[in-house]
């Protein structure tokens, strides 16, 4: 029995599980090589096995491909994650200064006119992504808000790149249209 508890014998073995234990090495060499870093695909590996581990044990056609696409997906939201945090960081420290004292916010609110225009705008935009068509909102969603590469939302998607490429133009052709620079 593995530390879930599932069987892995002739009878009953997971074929995910069993390809995942086959497959680990290559798991952990394919995402070391594409997020640079030992640790972050340690962790991404670690997830496909927590993701397996806890689903129903149900056929898969294609268990390799599973696991990679699993991975790939795992590892995309692991860059979201990283990104995130880099731009509160960086958001953090922009809005702060250091004084002899210790530190104190140097953000300062908006004129109460702009901020009235500025939420206008972005109700604006957002029927305006809602008048979009899926796949064109989703590939605005990924690049634009979530900080996403072409490559990497054309991964998320997948779709390729020069659709990602289309969609993006498309979303910001309808936003101009609807809203204007």
């Amino acid at each position: 029995m593995n530390t879930t508890g599932r069987q892995l014998d002739d009878k009953t073995a997971d074929p995910l599980m069993v390809t995942y234990l086959a497959r680990r090495e290559d798991l952990l060499r394919y995402f070391r090589a594409r997020l640079r870093s030992p640790e972050a695909a340690q962790d991404v590996v670690q997830d496909i096995y927590l993701k397996i581990a806890r689903r129903p044990i149900e056929p898969v056609d294609n268990p390799a491909a599973y696991l990679y696409r699993l991975g790939a997906n795992l590892m995309l939201d692991h860059i979201k994650r990283e990104r995130r945090v880099q731009r509160r960081a960086t958001a953090w420290r922009e809005a702060t200064v250091e004084t002899e004292s210790g530190v104190q916010s140097a953000a300062e609110d908006p004129p109460a006119d702009r901020a009235v225009a500025a939420r206008e705008r972005l109700l604006l935009i957002i029927k305006a992504m809602d008048e979009m068509p899926h796949p064109v909102r989703e590939a605005f969603r990924l690049h634009k808000l979530e900080g996403l590469s072409h490559a990497e939302t054309a991964l998320a998607m997948s779709v390729s790149r020069s659709s990602v490429e289309k969609y993006i133009m498309t979303s910001l052709q309808h936003i101009l249209k609807r809203v204007g620079r």
